[in-house]
Formats: C-alpha cells, sequence, structure tokens
C-alpha cells in the first residue's frame, strides 16, 4: 500500500471519528444528558424537584463595575449581580437580567432560533398571565428570551436548570409550574 493511500485512509477514518463525535455529543445536549452531568444532589436545599438542581451562590448585589464571579452553570442559576429588571421578553437577557428575574422567582425559558418555538407562547400564557415588566418584578412571570447558541429548549429558575427538545415536554410544563414564584431564599 502506498503512502499516499494510507494518508488518505487515516483521513477517512479521523472524518468518521470526529463525526461520530458530534453526532453522540448533539444527541447527549438534546436528551439533557450533559445537563444531567452537572447534577449536585442535595446541596440547592430547595428539595427535589424537575431538573437539575445546583448550589446556591446566593444573590448578593454588585456595584457597576464590580468583578464578576464564576458561575457554576451556564446559563447561570444564582449568584450575584446587578440587579437590571426585565422589561421585554423574547429578546436576549444579560446575566444581570436573568439572575434578578431569577431571585424575585420568574422562570426564564431560552431558545436559539430568533423566534420562539411555535406553541412555546401558548405554554407560558396556560400557566401565567401574558407578560408584563410589573409581573417580571415581582416573581410571577415566564419570560421567554433568546439565547444564541442553545439546542432545544433551556428553562432556569433559581438554583435549577432543565434541558428539552421542545415546548409540548411534560417535563418543561413540570419545571415551571414547580419553580415559578420560587426564587432566592429571603425574597
Amino acid at each position: 500500500m502506498g503512502r499516499a493511500r494510507v494518508i488518505r485512509l487515516l483521513e477517512r477514518s479521523a472524518i468518521v471519528l470526529v463525526s461520530l463525535a458530534l453526532s453522540i455529543g448533539v444527541i447527549a445536549l438534546l436528551s439533557g444528558g450533559l445537563l444531567a452531568g452537572h447534577d449536585q444532589p442535595g446541596v440547592s436545599g430547595t428539595g427535589s424537584g424537575p431538573g437539575v438542581a445546583y448550589r446556591d451562590l446566593g444573590d448578593a448585589r454588585l456595584a457597576p463595575g464590580q468583578r464578576r464571579p464564576v458561575y457554576d452553570s451556564q446559563p447561570p442559576t444564582s449568584g450575584p449581580h446587578l440587579p437590571v429588571t426585565v422589561r421585554r421578553d423574547e429578546t436576549e437577557l444579560s446575566d444581570d437580567q436573568l439572575l434578578q428575574a431569577l431571585a424575585v422567582g420568574d422562570v426564564v425559558v431560552m431558545y436559539g432560533t430568533r423566534k420562539a418555538p411555535a406553541g412555546l407562547r401558548q405554554l407560558a400564557l396556560e400557566i401565567a398571565a401574558p407578560f408584563t415588566p410589573a409581573l417580571a418584578a415581582v416573581g410571577q412571570a415566564v419570560i421567554l428570551a433568546r439565547r444564541p447558541g442553545t439546542l432545544g429548549l433551556i428553562a432556569v429558575a433559581w438554583t435549577h436548570l432543565v434541558g428539552v427538545r421542545a415546548p409540548d415536554d411534560p417535563l418543561l410544563r413540570e419545571f415551571i409550574q414547580a419553580y415559578l414564584d420560587r426564587g432566592a431564599p429571603g425574597r
């Protein structure tokens, strides 16, 4: 066998292996398998419920320009932040807006597409009143938020996170119902 033929065979084998690894990664992400790997059972202190529980990093207020901490999840589920209220949904949220919403008890559902997936707004309306800044400020809102790079949907609540494929996944409804109005302790 010639040297060129061996190189082509190795290149093809490498392409097949990389493709297989990427396929497995996408499947694991869409099924929530990668999110489950971050589970820290019993650490959040909020009891059992749907999704992955994360350690409570507190609700401290940062001053403008103050250094950001390292959060233990992406998107973050708790931690120090600037108190920035969410004024609109179906937009991108900063980590400060996200954490403020979670701290007061809102649930945020993130998607990676330009518009919210079909059925997501209807699900939110079945569980909570239509979004208003006033409802968001008091922890009574299901906030839909665009987050580029998100595959499927990621629902986030204070110290909890779950990934699902579509709005009709029963786990998404269960997650929202379990954590809406359950913000940071002491709020």
